[in-house]
């Protein structure tokens, strides 16, 4: 947490690293050049019996005991893996001790225990496991999520993808809110390398800025002038090289032979 500043302003806290942008730049340039984003299709609908069927196949492969149960009453549960490839920095409770089981099992909101706010990017890439239902929608996942890793912004500034991978190419397909994740895990099979799942930032083309509080806004603009600034120090030092280039080459050309 060294090299970093921070901004304070009575009950809100933001920190820092020397490396914080208001986007974050992505990791693997070969893998970004590959994405690509699927047509949205239309959710499969399964008989009582081709559910049965699809269950049984999937758990004669699945493996680590991470099976789907069919309940009495049709329904079934599962594990779904989701990647988080979020580039922005999200808002958390501060200054507060993690959840226990009390806190979970009593879905008490962290929110709700201080008016202090912290602002940092989640790692880059982290995996959940989550055991949900048939009847689990996108956005009931989404609310999970971020429950999870006590991120108190709105769900509506993130969507779920579904990923599927083949060779180097990598193809998302953006989920509605009513969409059932454990459908499209157990019509996919349970092999997680293949296809998964991401949660990233709803882009919608533009920047949906009154989905953002004052306090985030705020933060966004520390984190603009401090990247203004680096730019501008950027672009001083390479003219000063070249500058420097230019005078020590007429000074040798100026000398006599």
């Amino acid at each position: 947490m060294s090299s970093g500043y921070c901004s304070l302003d009575e009950d809100l806290e933001y920190f820092f690293t020397a490396k914080t942008s208001f986007f974050r730049k992505p990791q693997n340039k070969h893998l970004e050049k590959n994405v690509a984003t699927k047509e949205e299709q239309k959710p499969k609908i399964l008989s009582e019996k081709e559910i049965k069927q699809k269950i049984e196949e999937y758990n004669g492969k699945a493996k680590n005991c991470l099976g789907m149960r069919l309940n009495q009453d049709g329904t079934y549960t599962g594990f779904i893996k989701v990647h988080l490839k979020l580039r922005r920095p999200v808002t958390v409770p501060a200054g507060i001790r993690p959840q226990s089981i009390y806190d979970v099992l009593k879905e008490v909101n962290p929110a709700e225990i201080t008016d202090k706010r912290t602002s940092f990017y989640l790692p880059l890439d982290a995996v959940k496991q989550l055991h949900i239902s048939s009847v689990t929608t996108v956005n009931e996942v989404i609310t999970s999520l971020l429950k999870k890793f006590m991120v108190i912004d709105n769900p509506q500034k993130f969507a779920l993808f579904y990923q599927t991978k083949k060779g180097n190419d990598v193809n998302l397909q953006k989920l509605k809110e009513n969409e059932h994740p454990l459908l499209i895990r157990l019509l996919a099979g349970p092999d997680t390398h293949a296809s998964s799942f991401a949660l990233k930032e709803n882009e919608t083309g533009e920047v949906e800025w009154d989905a953002f509080s004052v306090p985030e806004l705020q933060n966004f603009l520390i984190i603009l002038e401090k990247e203004e600034k680096e730019r501008i120090q950027q672009v001083q030092q390479r003219y000063t090289m070249f500058r420097q280039k230019l005078e020590q080459t007429l000074k040798m050309v100026g000398k006599p032979g």
